[in-house]
């Protein structure tokens, strides 16, 4: 037998065989260490138990670097959301899964349910020119509305029952995508005037019987633009502030008015 010649008392074929075996176990291995970077170990949804040493399942820490000198971060960091935000609302049954019930004076600030938000970055949205992505009309003279168009600015403001809830004063635009993101408007409500900002996906043009072009705002009332989270920077949206105020909005789509919540128990 000629030197090499292993075929003649080797199955090759079958040794291949068991070498992709190998190789593809431990690649699913790699695959569901590396899905655990976030989210794990998961805790328990009645007693918030979770494994403290999943040393086998998790990844060891692997550091990321962010964009536009924004620093590093890295995972897994054993970090719990649990521990910096408890849920502030009760479970309506005793059972996993169960829906959660605000305890709070106002839901729609819970961050339960369809007013959820995550712990995003407390920094704007960067275009890829290291700009701020995202800026109130007012300060980038680039920005123009559209001849023909509707200018927003100086238009009013209605709830979903049809209270005046103030002015819009300004459009923030989107740099990146060349759209407008929100409406800045000064209010008629509350105990003092504020400046918010509302979501253009919750704004619909209407015209009043008297021809007058309004926005209509169908996720809250009127008095609930009062307390509209606001932004740290009358120039700049942070993606934490960006959150915060969309789930705002989108609660107010169970939690505006009692006649929008089902009867779940």
């Amino acid at each position: 037998m000629e030197i090499g010649a292993i075929t003649g008392y080797i199955d090759v074929a079958q040794v291949t065989l068991y070498v992709f075996w190998v190789f593809f176990a431990l690649l699913l291995f790699y695959i569901r260490q590396e899905d655990r970077r976030e989210g794990y170990p998961l805790e328990a949804d009645q007693t918030g138990a979770y494994n403290k040493d999943p040393w086998l399942f998790m990844p060891s820490p692997k550091t990321f670097l962010l964009p536009h000198g924004q620093g590093e971060v890295s995972f897994p960091n054993n970090k719990r959301d649990s521990e910096d935000r408890p849920i502030p609302g009760e479970k309506i049954a005793n059972f996993s899964g169960a829906p959660y019930r605000p305890t709070a004076e106002n839901p729609m600030l819970s961050s339960i349910g369809p007013g959820s938000w995550a712990e995003r970055a407390d920094h704007p949205d960067m275009t890829f020119e290291n700009h701020v992505k995202i800026v109130p009309m007012r300060i980038d003279s680039d920005w123009s509305i559209a001849e023909g168009d509707t200018d927003p600015r100086g238009m009013r403001v209605v709830g979903c029952d049809l209270v005046v809830a103030g002015t819009v004063k300004d459009a923030w635009v989107d740099r990146s995508e060349q759209m407008m993101r929100y409406l800045e408007i000064e209010t008629e409500v509350g105990d003092a005037p504020r400046r918010v900002l509302v979501p253009m996906n919750f704004v619909v043009m209407k015209t009043t019987r008297e021809r007058e072009r309004i926005f209509y705002v169908h996720a809250i009332t009127g008095e609930q633009f009062a307390l509209v989270p606001a932004t740290a920077s009358d120039s700049q949206i942070t993606l934490l502030e960006e959150d915060k105020i969309t789930a705002y909005f989108g609660s107010g789509l169970l939690y505006a008015t009692p006649s929008r919540q089902e009867p779940l128990a």
